[in-house]
C-alpha cells in the first residue's frame, strides 16, 4: 500500500515540474499570437495598395500555419518524441519572425503573409502544450494542469503587447519590424525551457489493456462532436471579433494603433486570466456548464459592442469576448479529453486540430471582408445564432449525460 501512495506522489511532482516547464514555454512562446493578432491585419492595410479587403490575410495564414502545425508536430512527436518536437517549432517560429521583418522591409506583402504562416505553424506546435500537459497528468490532475497552462497565457497577453508597443518603431521608418525580429530570441529561450522536460511515453494500443479504436468510431460519439463543435465554434467566434477589432478601431474610428494594441492585450489577460479558477470550477460543476457560461459570457460581448463605438465598448467587448472563450475552450477542451483513451491521443488530437485551426483560419479571412463590407456591427450579430446552437448542443449533451471513460 505504502508503495502505491509514494508512486501517486512521484507520479504527481513529476507532473507538476512537467506543467510548471510547460506552463513557462506557453508563457514566453504564446506572446506570438497576440503580437501577430495585434499588428498582423494593420501592417497588411499599410502594404496592401487600393483594394484593402485582404488586409486580414496575413492573420489567416498564421491560423493557417497553426492548422498545419497540428499535423506536423503530430508526425514529429511519433518519429521524435514530443520534446524534439516542440524544440523544431521553435526553430519556425524564430524563421517567421525574420521572414516578417524582411518582408516589411521589402515592402511584400505576400512575404509577409508566408512569413506569418510559419509563425503560425510555431503556434500550432504552442497550442499542442495543453494537450502534452494534460497527457503527463493524472486524471484528477488534467483539468487543473490544462487551466495552468493557459493560464500562462497572462503573460503571453502582457509581453505580445508590450514588444509591439516598444519595438515596433525600432527599424523606423519601417514599422513594426522590430516587433517581429524580438520573436527570435524568445524562439530560442524556449529551446533552452523545452530541454529540460521529462514527458512520459504515451502508452500505444499494445501496451494498453484496450486497442485503440478506429478515429472514425471516437470523433463520431456523442461527447467528441459536442467538445469538437463547441470548441471550434467559440475559437472561431473569438478570432472572427478579434481580428477585425483592430481595424474598427483604428480605420473604421480613427483610434490610434497603440489603442487596438492595448486593447488586444486587455484581451488576452481576459482570454488567459480566469484560467487559475476555471479548472476546479469544471472539477466541481462539470466541463458542460462551464462551457454554457462562457457562451452566455461571449453574448454580453455582443451586447457590449452593440452600445456603441466609443473606446470602452471595444475595450469591454474584447474583455467579456476573452472571458467567454476561456470558460468556453477550456470546458470543451477537457470535453474532447475526456473522450479518448491515452494511446488514442495523438490521432485524436491532431483530427481535431486540424479542424478547429482550418475553421478558425476561414474566420479570420472572413473578418475583414466582412468589415470591409458591412463593417463593425454585422461582425458581432454573427455571435448569435452560433452561440444559440452550442447552447443547444450542450443541453443536449447534459440530457443524455453518461459518466466519462476513465482515462
Amino acid at each position: 500500500m505504502d508503495g502505491v501512495v509514494d508512486g501517486l506522489q512521484t507520479q504527481m511532482r513529476a507532473a507538476r515540474r512537467n506543467v510548471a516547464l510547460l506552463a513557462t514555454s506557453q508563457a514566453i512562446l504564446g506572446s506570438a499570437a497576440p503580437l501577430s493578432i495585434a499588428i498582423g491585419s494593420l501592417a497588411g492595410y499599410q502594404l496592401l495598395g487600393d483594394d484593402k479587403s485582404l488586409a486580414t490575410a496575413p492573420i489567416t495564414a498564421f491560423n493557417v500555419g497553426t492548422a498545419c502545425g497540428a499535423v506536423v508536430i503530430a508526425i514529429l512527436s511519433r518519429f521524435l518524441g514530443r520534446r524534439e518536437a516542440f524544440m523544431a517549432g521553435c526553430l519556425i517560429g524564430a524563421a517567421g519572425g525574420a521572414f516578417a521583418a524582411i518582408a516589411l522591409f521589402r515592402e511584400s506583402f505576400w512575404l509577409f503573409a508566408l512569413a506569418l504562416l510559419f509563425i503560425g505553424t510555431s503556434s500550432g506546435f504552442t497550442q499542442k502544450i495543453r494537450f502534452a500537459a494534460a497527457d503527463a497528468s493524472p486524471s484528477s490532475y488534467k483539468p487543473k494542469a490544462i487551466s495552468w497552462i493557459l493560464g500562462a497565457g497572462i503573460v503571453s497577453a502582457i509581453l505580445g503587447p508590450q514588444i509591439v508597443i516598444w519595438a515596433k518603431d525600432l527599424f523606423a521608418p519601417v514599422t513594426f519590424a522590430g516587433a517581429f525580429i524580438a520573436l527570435i530570441p524568445i524562439c530560442l529561450a524556449g529551446i533552452g525551457i523545452f530541454s529540460f522536460l521529462k514527458l512520459p511515453q504515451t502508452k500505444t494500443a499494445t501496451q494498453s489493456l484496450e486497442p485503440a479504436r478506429p478515429l472514425k468510431e471516437i470523433v463520431l460519439t456523442q461527447r467528441f462532436l459536442t467538445g469538437m463543435i463547441c470548441g471550434i465554434c467559440i475559437y472561431a467566434l473569438m478570432t472572427f471579433v478579434m481580428t477585425g477589432a483592430p481595424l474598427a478601431m483604428v480605420i473604421g474610428c480613427g483610434f490610434p494603433p497603440e489603442m487596438a494594441t492595448l486593447g488586444i492585450q486587455w484581451h488576452v489577460l481576459a482570454m488567459f486570466g480566469p484560467s487559475f479558477i476555471t479548472g476546479s470550477l469544471i472539477s466541481r460543476f462539470g466541463a458542460e456548464k462551464v462551457v454554457a457560461i462562457g457562451i452566455f459570457v461571449m453574448m454580453a460581448c455582443a451586447v457590449v459592442a452593440h452600445l456603441g463605438v466609443e473606446l470602452w465598448n471595444f475595450w469591454g467587448a474584447l474583455v467579456l469576448l476573452g472571458i467567454g472563450w476561456n470558460f468556453g475552450f477550456i470546458g470543451s477542451t477537457a470535453i474532447v479529453a475526456s473522450s479518448y483513451r491515452p494511446h488514442e491521443a495523438d490521432k485524436v488530437q491532431g483530427f481535431h486540430d486540424i479542424v478547429l485551426f482550418g475553421t478558425v483560419a476561414l474566420s479570420s479571412f472572413s473578418s475583414g471582408k466582412v468589415f470591409v463590407t458591412w463593417g463593425w456591427s454585422f461582425i458581432n450579430m454573427v455571435i448569435w445564432p452560433v452561440a444559440v446552437i452550442c447552447l443547444l448542443l450542450i443541453a443536449a449533451l447534459l440530457f443524455r449525460r453518461s459518466p466519462a471513460k476513465p482515462l
